[in-house]
């Protein structure tokens, strides 16, 4: 656990000219492969201007402390106010909340509009109907690539009822959750 005296280490590892074996396309299509849940990671930046964006690179590290991690695009947005808050939020939707998902992704400035939020610990937007939202403080950064990796350890959480948002080669699906397991059914195509 990191003590409020301790400076937060930011990691960077080493950038050197690769050749890839695999395109950018290839490497995109295989990973659409992979099913995930879809979250919205909310924050402030330092002049307490809410920031959100939609986020399928998040994960569990540990359990004890209980640390999760986001991957941001350094190019996205919001980027900046990860560096400049000290806290953010990890919303992960429901199947009902994929216009909330869809939302967050645009370019649009005001992110919020018609997002019924409130604010949790330091004041950070926490979206309402939420299947979860686990309130974090910053503990760790780690520079990867075009990607930077922000690990949080969770201060409180907030589980709610329903079904997942899931994210699946390129479109949304819904989990059929019958007894005789069949396969999931498409829901919109739009990307998180």
């Amino acid at each position: 656990m990191v003590s409020k005296r301790q400076k937060l280490t930011t990691y960077h590892l080493p950038l050197t000219t690769y050749l890839m074996s695999i395109s950018n396309e290839e490497f995109r299509r295989a990973l659409s492969q992979f099913a995930s849940g879809v979250t919205v990671v909310t924050l402030k930046d330092k002049d307490n201007n809410p920031h959100g964006i939609t986020v399928s690179a998040f994960c569990s590290v540990s359990m004890n402390p209980p640390l999760i991690l986001v991957c941001i695009d350094n190019e996205a947005g919001s980027h900046y106010a990860f560096h400049e808050s000290q806290r953010f939020v990890v919303n992960i939707l429901s199947e009902r909340q994929a216009t909330h998902s869809n939302q967050f992704a645009s370019p649009i400035p005001d992110k919020f509009i018609n997002i019924h939020h409130h604010e949790g610990l330091g004041g950070i937007p926490v979206i309402k109907d939420s299947l979860v939202n686990l309130e974090c403080k910053l503990v760790n950064t780690l520079e990867a690539g075009d990607h930077t990796i922000f690990v949080g350890e969770i201060e409180n959480t907030h589980i709610g009822e329903g079904k997942p948002l899931v994210y699946h080669a390129g479109d949304y699906r819904k989990i059929d959750w019958s007894a005789d397991g069949s396969s999931a059914s498409k829901r919109k195509n739009r990307s998180p």
